[in-house]
């Protein structure tokens, strides 16, 4: 039922206190540049799920991003991913596990998203971060490991349950997609469980990670503490 059939509801007034009042917005970044990518397959197939569960999605596709410090972070590509990440809610993080860890491409967009931006805005913190992964050959969890140890380094909410796909070369069909089986009911679970987690967290993050340490601390004593020799 929509809300123009019930004239008489101050639909305002009715969303719950904090809650922004539209849908979910999550933005998935994935791994490899690779033709066929089975991370971003993967990460597709999360983006059918949270459309499904009433989701907004947007996926970065991480071609032409440069290496931090090797560039200003003016560059386009750096602008779009900060953009992209003050616009989210929550995030997907998905990556194949090369030499036994997530690849360089999915750390690169990491590095870029730092813990502030100008302005005070915090591109991560409080918001909600499921990670998968795709291995070629027996399943792993070093690259899911390694992206959660991240999420809570960014200052996010990642959620308990997780994707790993091994042998995903045989797994997804001429479609890009996974069939019905083990391995696609685990993505539903998970997007589900990320939607869940960022009904309850958006609109209420900036009290979750709010630090009485940060409130008696000004910025200009952050700046003589840390740059202390010996510290």
């Amino acid at each position: 039922m929509h809300a123009d059939q019930l004239p008489q509801i101050d639909v305002d007034a009715l969303k719950a206190a904090g809650d922004p009042g539209h849908k979910p917005r999550i933005l998935l970044l994935y791994g490899s540049l690779r033709e066929t990518s089975y991370s971003r397959k993967a990460a597709e197939e999360a983006a059918r799920v949270l459309h499904y569960l009433g989701c907004e999605t947007r996926m970065y596709d991480p071609a032409g991003l440069p290496l931090p410090d090797s560039i200003e972070p003016d560059h386009p590509k750096v602008a779009e991913l900060r953009d992209l990440a003050v616009w989210s809610e929550g995030m997907v993080w998905s990556s194949p596990e090369r030499h036994g860890a997530m690849t360089g491409i999915m750390k690169t967009q990491i590095d870029w998203l730092p813990l502030s931006l100008q302005g005070g805005i915090r591109p991560t913190q409080g918001k909600t971060l499921a990670v998968m992964q795709v291995s070629g050959g027996s399943q792993s969890f070093n690259a899911v490991n390694q992206m959660r140890i991240l999420g809570r380094w960014m200052r996010m909410v990642t959620i308990p349950n997780q994707s790993s796909i091994p042998k995903a070369w045989l797994e997804f069909n001429s479609n890009g997609q996974l069939p019905e089986g083990p391995f696609y009911a685990r993505i539903v679970d998970v997007m589900e469980e990320l939607v869940k987690f960022t009904w309850m967290v958006r609109g209420r993050a900036e009290y979750l990670v709010d630090r009485y340490s940060e409130r008696v601390e000004t910025a200009a004593e952050v700046h003589k503490r840390v740059s202390k020799k010996g510290v």
